[in-house]
């Protein structure tokens, strides 16, 4: 079976504090295909065709619901394992979003949009759905993309920076933040932060850094530098290897192990991981 091929493409620099990248994913076998997607911390946008139509059949969770999109949509925070049925062979762009930017591009409370999705009439998408299906070149996609987030973002005034600063704050302290460590960065009650934190980012600071440091174990896996995964497990300061191994399943649906010995179906990069489900 063919793998899928990823390409990350820069955010242009009028946008770049809130979108991450553009990720554009290719899959040259035929038939339908599974693909399993880890939560990441990254909400954003989907765009994909053929001959106009959807070429996602569905979207199953773990949670067990099925949902159906459309050719463009938007979705938010994912916390459980979800398996994506695309007919193919496929090409998709997905609009990576920065953790905050459901409120600053969409206007949207994020908490809304967590583990669901929104079809384009829900951000007046419909002209920009007419353009994409029309535009030959990955270029133009990501140009019509672009442009129609920077003219959201002019319409929406929505910005919380304390949790923006908090975002950072973990990303560089992954392996040891607490939320007593974020919230005295912050200078913010835990009240507060729980509240502010689900309304920009649409999951509480807690599991959000569960997800990040269980992406940031993907990263060390695909670094090669570690001999044991315990090691890993202590590098990010799990309290014990079976934590470790208790949220790398809950977030891949697969072991330590597992993960390790699906290398050549198993993608992880900067924004994500998934794989092909046999």
């Amino acid at each position: 079976m063919s793998s899928i091929q990823f390409k990350i493409l820069h955010a242009p620099d009028a946008i770049r504090n809130d979108l991450e990248c553009f990720r554009v994913g290719t899959y040259a076998g035929f038939g339908e295909v599974a693909v399993r997607v880890c939560p990441n911390g990254f909400p954003g946008i989907v765009f994909q065709h053929h001959g106009g139509k959807s070429v996602i059949k569905n979207i199953v969770t773990d949670a067990g619901r099925t949902i159906q999109v459309p050719t463009l949509f938007a979705y938010g925070q994912v916390t459980v394992v979800s398996t994506m049925y695309f007919a193919a062979p496929f090409s998709t762009i997905q609009v990576i979003f920065k953790p905050h930017a459901q409120k600053t591009l969409l206007g949207i409370d994020a908490s809304t949009l967590t583990n669901n999705s929104m079809g384009l009439q829900g951000f007046g998408a419909e002209e920009l759905n007419s353009q994409l299906i029309a535009a030959e070149s990955n270029d133009e996609l990501v140009a019509l993309l672009s442009d129609f987030l920077i003219a959201r973002r002019a319409q929406v005034n929505a910005r919380d920076l304390l949790i923006e600063e908090g975002l950072l704050f973990i990303g560089h302290h992954i392996a040891n933040v607490s939320m007593e460590s974020l919230r005295e960065y912050l200078h913010i009650s835990e009240r507060q932060l729980e509240k502010r934190f689900k309304q920009t980012v649409g999951i509480s600071p807690q599991l959000y850094i569960r997800i990040k440091r269980v992406n940031e174990a993907f990263r060390l896996m695909d670094t090669g530098k570690y001999e044991r995964l315990v090691d890993i497990a202590y590098e990010l300061n799990f309290y014990d290897q079976s934590h470790f191994i208790r949220d790398i399943k809950a977030f891949s649906g697969l072991t330590p192990k597992g993960v390790t010995q699906r290398v050549a179906d198993f993608h992880h990069d900067p924004v994500g991981s998934s794989y092909i489900y046999r």
